[in-house]
């Protein structure tokens, strides 16, 4: 037998022995009542040997059920006791188990190899990024971005230097807030239309620049 079923058989047994105790404390209690009336009874007809007697009864009736409640109590103490060594037993159990797990764990979990894995992961991250750096590069020298612009703005230069402006000058020419592009003042129609010859003349020429 083990210890769980010991502990339930015991427990059961004391189960039984508080209901038994309780049925026997009922019956004293129901004959301490009648003693009691059987004491008026007799003491209203005098007759007061039999009320010595009966009283007696009544004390030892009294004592017994106070016993009863004495060892009710403690039982149920023991009770208690088995309950609270069966969750003890329980918790005990489940700590075996979580102990075993862990020690499979450890077990598994090797720190050497653990180690190794992540310097490996960390070399092979660093060789990605020097690899997508150097694919960016590639990619910006492939496109020629950078390239194409410096060339625009050449060409852009060139066409200015040609037609002897500045581009500070034609920002100076642009229409200021008093007049909005679509409404010019008189004052700034002259060189809006300055302006806009400039800008035709420059796009011809970048034009015929792209052409040959």
């Amino acid at each position: 037998m083990t210890p769980e079923e010991m502990l339930r058989k015991n427990q059961r047994a004391l189960n039984k022995a508080m209901r038994d105790l309780d049925r026997e404390r009922a019956k004293m209690e129901q004959q301490e009542k009648k003693i009691i009336a059987d004491i008026k009874k007799y003491a209203k007809m005098g007759q007061m040997d039999a009320v010595k007697v009966m009283a007696k009864d009544l004390v030892r009736t009294r004592r017994y059920t106070k016993k009863f409640i004495m060892m009710k109590a403690q039982i149920q103490a023991v009770s208690l006791k088995i309950t609270s060594l069966k969750s003890q037993n329980a918790m005990a159990g489940a700590m075996k188990g979580v102990t075993k797990a862990m020690m499979s764990m450890n077990k598994q979990l090797k720190l050497p190899q653990i180690q190794q894995i992540m310097q490996e992961f960390e070399k092979q991250t660093e060789i990605m990024d020097m690899k997508e750096e150097m694919m960016n590069d590639v990619i910006d020298d492939a496109m020629g971005d950078e390239d194409d612009e410096e060339e625009t703005d050449a060409v852009v230069s060139q066409v200015l230097d040609e037609l002897g402006l500045q581009m500070t000058e034609g920002l100076s020419d642009l229409p200021s807030a008093a007049g909005t592009i679509g409404n010019p003042t008189p004052a700034n129609k002259q060189s809006v239309a300055v302006a806009d010859a400039a800008d035709d003349d420059i796009q011809a020429r970048l034009d015929n620049l792209r052409r040959e």
